[in-house]
């Protein structure tokens, strides 16, 4: 008999040692520590820790404080920035605009003001800060600057790293119809970064981003499956997949758990229970809400549910 698979862990650190590194360094209050650990890191994991620090309780004092005595430092203040838009962006919620109330965009919009102050410093002092970059595209698509700014912003961050996926993820967000973009310019600023970038990188992803932003934008899951077994947007997904998670280059670097998830939910959508399953396994003792939250009720839950299902119908590799 086959063992029951292993409850999976959520938490980032469990795929990244390097965030609990960051956490128990913030929580000590032990700026040269975190800024060691930070340091270690290519753009991707700097932008992982930034993100990491900026869902954090109960340390804006600190993270000001630092910044004021270190103001050659780009760090601080780029956490700083992520800190205020992440607590903007809880009071907000990811609701869509007419669930959400006036006081809360209020509340919003006034945290990320307060973001866009300190980023555009530390971005004037440190052009090639891709972490604040990255955060000035998402404070961009929250204060409704448009698609012109948030390009402009994608495009400084570009001429210093052309590949950064987190960069990429957010503006892709941007040009989806929710923030005022179209389906057109969505898909092809992902094929354009997938284009640009090399096999067997995390970017493909991209496609398959869109290709469920697209599916799961009016209609329900039927809807959804009827758009992703499109043979033209299937063959999109199943190449996205040769380029990516099934390129013999793909490694297990930072992003590598939100790359599988994401390919696992279209899989199960789609109803390849098999493809599903790989994913899964692949993923082994690590869980990614990515995408599984845009179903109703907890994303932990759902992707708990559909991994279930995608181990009893496709069979565990």
């Amino acid at each position: 008999m086959t063992a029951p698979p292993t409850p999976p862990t959520f938490d980032a650190a469990a795929a990244y040692p390097q965030v609990g590194e960051a956490r128990a360094a913030l929580a000590a209050r032990d700026w040269p520590a975190l800024r060691a650990v930070v340091d270690a890191q290519d753009a991707y994991g700097r932008t992982v820790l930034v993100d990491e620090v900026g869902d954090a309780s109960d340390v804006e004092d600190f993270l000001r404080a630092t910044a004021a005595e270190r103001p050659d430092d780009p760090l601080p203040g780029t956490m700083l920035g992520a800190h205020l838009i992440d607590a903007g962006w809880r009071i907000r919620t990811d609701h869509r605009a007419q669930h959400v109330s006036r006081d809360q965009f209020d509340q919003f919009f006034d945290h990320l003001r307060r973001a866009e102050q300190v980023l555009i410093d530390v971005t004037a002092r440190h052009p090639d800060e891709s972490a604040a970059w990255t955060q000035r595209i998402t404070s961009a698509r929250g204060l409704q600057l448009g698609q012109a700014e948030a390009r402009r912003r994608y495009d400084r961050l570009a001429a210093h790293q052309p590949h950064h996926l987190p960069a990429q993820r957010s503006l892709l967000q941007q040009f989806c119809p929710k923030w005022s973009g179209d389906w057109e310019r969505a898909h092809g600023f992902a094929r354009e970064c997938v284009a640009a970038a090399p096999a067997g990188g995390p970017h493909a992803v991209l496609i398959v981003e869109a290709h469920l932003e697209q599916a799961l934008d009016d209609g329900g899951l039927n809807a959804a499956r009827t758009y992703l077994t499109a043979p033209r947007v299937r063959a999109e997904i199943a190449e996205a997949a040769q380029r990516s998670v099934g390129h013999p280059a793909f490694r297990h670097t930072w992003g590598w758990p939100m790359v599988r998830s994401t390919f696992a939910f279209a899989y199960c959508l789609m109803e390849d229970w098999t493809a599903a399953a790989r994913q899964f396994a692949a993923l082994g003792a690590i869980g990614h809400t990515s995408f599984f939250d845009y179903l109703r009720g907890d994303g932990e839950k759902q992707f708990l549910r559909y991994r279930e299902k995608a181990y009893a119908k496709g069979g565990r590799p």
